[in-house]
């Protein structure tokens, strides 16, 4: 009788040492699948984060000082046509030749309507007034990238202009003091805003 008691005893006590394994086991898998839970969720949070930070960084930050430019057709046209009357000083849109001009600073004036098509392909136009100092004209060099062309313009109403596609702001240099933000803002809202998206740097002239 004794002797049977005890082989339920350990019948017992193997069956309770099971469900403690097969606990422990499920509770193992459990914890991990939290911790697996836990490291997604901070990676996720980690790159949200990162990118509100970028995002935040790159936003405009000052005030919105262009004006909208009715727009007027795109067409291409041949190098020397007779040119239509545009809607602003720059122009930020209508007809244009089918070659664009090189992104970056350049020394030399460039026919607007090579400059348009440019516009067209989402690129920012700086246009200075050859008069602007000289250290004035350094300092803009700074802003010359792929999506952004730098000229003299001696045809502008002010000092320097910034057109985008159907976009202008247009102003004059006081105390010698170039409007940095002021630029960098004009750039990050209308850069690649054009109606034929084109990426890296634009060719041509």
């Amino acid at each position: 009788m004794d002797e049977q008691i005890t082989k339920q005893e350990k019948r017992e006590k193997r069956r309770q040492e099971k469900e403690t394994e097969q606990h422990a086991r499920l509770h193992g898998r459990f914890m991990r699948k939290i911790r697996n839970y836990a490291i997604i969720f901070g990676v996720t949070a980690l790159i949200g984060y990162g990118l509100y930070v970028l995002a935040q960084g790159s936003a405009p930050k000052g005030e919105d000082f262009s004006r909208a430019i009715p727009l007027m057709e795109a067409s291409h046209i041949a190098v020397g046509s007779q040119l239509s009357e545009y809607t602003s000083s720059p122009p930020t849109s209508g007809p244009h030749y089918g070659q664009t001009a090189r992104s970056g600073f350049r020394e030399e004036t460039i026919s607007d309507q090579y400059i348009i098509h440019n516009l067209e392909h989402g690129d920012v136009w700086i246009a200075y007034h050859p008069r602007i100092a000289s250290e004035i004209q350094e300092e803009l060099k700074q802003f010359g990238a792929a999506k952004v062309i730098i000229t003299p313009r001696d045809t502008n109403d002010t000092d320097i202009a910034l057109a985008a596609w159907g976009q202008l702001d247009a102003f004059n240099v006081e105390d010698s003091v170039l409007p940095i933000e002021r630029i960098k803002d004009f750039i990050k809202r209308y850069s690649n805003k054009g109606p034929e998206k084109v990426s890296g740097a634009s060719g041509g002239i």
